[in-house]
């Protein structure tokens, strides 16, 4: 099958540190050339990967300074990437979402005449550069844009009419994760960015409370008042180098012997979270994950056997007592089952049969709005 995925320009494909979703798409485009595909991953120029590459862009937007300043140069690579599908032959298709700065992928999909999905990262509406009245005006574009879900949370989350096609977990290449029967697990961890809805402040009182100490592996948003304020005020306080440790934003392979070496990942997380990547790549080395049972964390975590699902600071505080019950060689199968990168592009090559199958070829041709000088083909390295 020819597949394009037009990947967001604001995170590097792979991430140096963070970006789930970008980590995401480098494991499906990855495993769909495994399996045989032919790919052309549509990503600024810095991007990795085994695929055909195709750039319009010289590097990761979020290099340059935060999403507000940066939304016509987002415009220009979906722009410049669909103008190069409707080109060209590809049987499906596949953009992502994951920010207000992607929703104009909506209006440049409507009269594209290759079938295609979009897959929604994130929960409508976003707030670094759209607001709940300007959804409204894509709206007409979003119910007819074939959607899919990353978790059953993520799809319950979308409050107005959309088409959305299938819901596809994330998945992970499980060859790089190994798990460690470590019984001798001395500390507890927390990742993820510097808000407060991904819970850090409350990752540091259960970690007082319990003695155990705790290790902050993330990013602090330095264009973000809001999130420098929070980390400044919430977390910064208890920073003592001895039980509450921050260690700055982690490569992938750092953050794979941290969870390997660690007694549980907390996840303490103060809204509905729709993609839970970082419980799933703690639970493919074995780390029991402790999460608040809201948002995707109960379609991941078997509570008593991969991690507990816990409702209140008590509940998250016994869990920790309790959580070297469980057996990490189990939490590691678990996820191999559900969450490999293999069953992830599996689920989505049985999406984009359907698709094209029962896509609907619009009367407009999108080439006719969209001219478009010669582009270069580069090969992915």
């Amino acid at each position: 099958m020819k597949i394009a995925q037009i990947a967001p320009p604001w995170i590097s494909i792979p991430p140096q540190t963070y970006g789930g979703t970008e980590n995401v798409i480098h494991h499906l485009v990855e495993e769909l050339v495994t399996l045989g595909h032919d790919v052309t991953l549509f990503a600024p120029a810095d991007a990795r990967t085994s695929a055909k590459h195709v750039s319009f862009i010289p590097r990761a937007l979020l290099k340059d300074g935060p999403v507000s300043q940066a939304s016509l140069k987002a415009y220009y690579h979906l722009h410049k990437s669909l103008e190069f599908v409707a080109e060209h032959h590809f049987d499906i298709v596949h953009t992502h979402l994951s920010s207000g700065g992607d929703m104009y992928i909506f209006p440049l999909l409507a009269r594209l005449h290759t079938p295609h999905v979009t897959t929604l990262h994130n929960a409508f509406s976003f707030t670094d550069a759209w607001s709940k009245e300007t959804d409204q005006y894509f709206r007409e574009w979003i119910q007819n844009t074939p959607l899919i879900s990353i978790s059953e949370s993520a799809r319950h989350q979308v409050v107005f009419p959309a088409n959305v096609v299938g819901t596809v977990h994330h998945g992970i290449p499980m060859s790089t994760y190994r798990p460690e029967n470590n019984t001798n697990a001395n500390y507890l961890v927390w990742m993820g960015r510097f808000v407060y809805e991904k819970g850090a402040h409350l990752a540091i009182e259960a970690a007082r409370k319990t003695q155990v100490p705790l290790i902050l592996a993330g990013v602090k948003e330095s264009y973000n008042r809001d999130a420098m304020n929070y980390y400044h005020y919430m977390i910064e306080p208890y920073l003592d180098d001895q039980q509450i440790r921050y260690i700055g934003p982690v490569s992938a392979q750092q953050k794979i012997h941290l969870l390997q070496q660690a007694r549980a990942l907390l996840q303490p997380l103060q809204f509905e979270d729709p993609s839970g990547i970082v419980m799933i790549e703690a639970m493919a080395t074995g780390c029991p994950v402790i999460a608040y049972a809201r948002g995707v964390a109960p379609e991941i975590i078997v509570h008593g056997q991969t991690g507990f699902l816990v409702h209140t600071m008590d509940d998250m505080v016994n869990a920790i007592d309790h959580v070297g019950e469980i057996k990490r060689s189990c939490v590691h199968e678990h996820t191999q089952q559900n969450f490999s990168a293999s069953k992830m592009a599996k689920n989505y090559m049985s999406i984009y049969t359907e698709v094209m199958n029962t896509r609907h070829i619009p009367v407009s041709e999108f080439s006719s709005l969209l001219a478009s000088p010669h582009i270069e083909l580069a090969h992915g390295r």
